[in-house]
């Protein structure tokens, strides 16, 4: 089989690729059907992308990299294309845009778009045996004990990272852009609920509460999840990212901040009132007797001088615990790290010393904000790639 264009991943970069990367092009997967990560995604509703999608969301360690593709293939372009589609979205909250209906409605319109550019799409297939030619690439396609011989010009990797292994992640990527000389960043999960000691939050398991959430230097203001292994939600999830081993994370339970002039206002009305059952008019009730036991919460309100209030909200407002771990692969929304941005083109994602040879979506070491950052991630970098492999796109 010789094709001009090949293309290994049939996820949302892959296929949002092949679409627009004219002339035959040949895209593969060893999973049973495309675009798997957006069916599953915001539970079942697709969350595409994020209005406020700008280059400060997204982790690298060249941080410059990933803005020309963004600001080419913008968050406005793909709701354009899903308008252009008839597929109806809604912001849910903090600029996160959903499918009205279903995800499966993204998939079907990328299928559509690529059955009419002519992709050929070989599904329950592996690749293997890559080697560069002068004229490009060679590889073995395998399905069913039956292999076939290809040879194209290009090739492009979309085979996304190791998070969620259990739908076929692997470190794809990684291995072959070794073996054609890239160097590829450390890799760790990303968006990942945070482990503690067992038992720590077990009796609150379920809890939640708004929180700012900070690790490594950045806060997030969202939902805080108590569960039976630790905390998650998506405050916790967001500064997961910048968290390393080893290192404490702050909870503010008191993000707003104005909790001293309520307790304030509520020793003054009814000074005889538990602390306690004060604190469980701003905070969840079942998560007050926890911080009573780790912060020596005892006495009413009218026990507390000003001082003692004052402290007692540093301490909601600077809760430090210490994870033991992260949920690691099997959980993670995206695995941080990848293909060293050094090594590609930020305008074409093309290898520099490897002409032909592009990396795109997650495989890169680009990785964004929880809320749609990573596919608009995932369709910028493809048609960064696209309109190199098709100048007049």
């Amino acid at each position: 089989m010789q094709v001009e264009t090949a293309i290994i991943g049939a996820g949302a970069a892959g296929m949002m690729c092949a679409a627009h990367a004219g002339g035959r092009v040949l895209l593969v997967d060893h999973a049973k059907a495309p675009g798997e990560k957006i069916r599953i995604s915001g539970g079942g509703r697709c969350n595409f992308t994020n209005l406020h999608c700008a280059p400060e969301a997204f982790l690298s360690a060249n941080p410059h990299f990933a803005k020309s593709a963004l600001a080419r293939y913008t968050q406005w372009d793909f709701i354009d294309l899903l308008d252009r589609h008839g597929i109806a979205w809604h912001e849910k909250t903090l600029g996160q845009l959903f499918c009205d209906t279903s995800a499966k409605d993204i998939i079907a319109m990328l299928r559509k778009m690529m059955q009419a550019a002519g992709v050929e799409l070989h599904l329950q297939t592996t690749a293997r045996d890559f080697a560069k030619i002068n004229e490009g690439f060679t590889f073995v396609l395998e399905r069913d004990g039956v292999t076939t011989p290809v040879t194209a010009r290009r090739l492009v990797v979309a085979t996304g990272g190791k998070s969620i292994p259990k739908m076929g992640a692997t470190g794809f990527a990684y291995d072959l852009a070794r073996q054609f000389g890239l160097a590829v960043t450390e890799t760790r999960a990303g968006l990942v609920p945070f482990t503690f000691p067992e038992g720590r939050f077990a009796a609150i398991s379920g809890v939640s509460a708004s929180a700012r959430v900070t690790a490594g230097g950045a806060s997030f203001d969202e939902a805080l999840l108590f569960t039976h292994r630790g905390l998650s939600g998506p405050a916790v999830l967001q500064a997961s990212s910048y968290w390393r081993e080893g290192e404490t994370v702050s909870v503010n339970l008191d993000p707003a901040g104005g909790l001293l002039k309520a307790l304030r206002a509520q020793r003054q009305a009814a000074g005889g009132r538990k602390l306690t059952n004060a604190l469980s008019a701003h905070l969840p009730a079942r998560l007050v007797p926890l911080l009573a036991a780790e912060m020596a919460l005892e006495g009413n309100l009218a026990d507390q001088s000003d001082k003692a209030l004052a402290g007692l909200c540093d301490q909601l407002s600077d809760w430090t615990l210490k994870p033991a771990g992260t949920e690691g692969y099997r959980t993670a929304e995206v695995t941080l790290g990848g293909v060293d941005t050094d090594a590609l083109s930020s305008k074409t994602m093309e290898a520099k010393a490897v002409p032909g040879l592009y990396f795109i979506g997650e495989a890169v070491d680009v990785t964004g904000w929880l809320g749609g950052y990573n596919f608009q991630w995932a369709w910028s970098s493809a048609m960064a790639a696209a309109r190199a492999l098709k100048p007049t796109l």
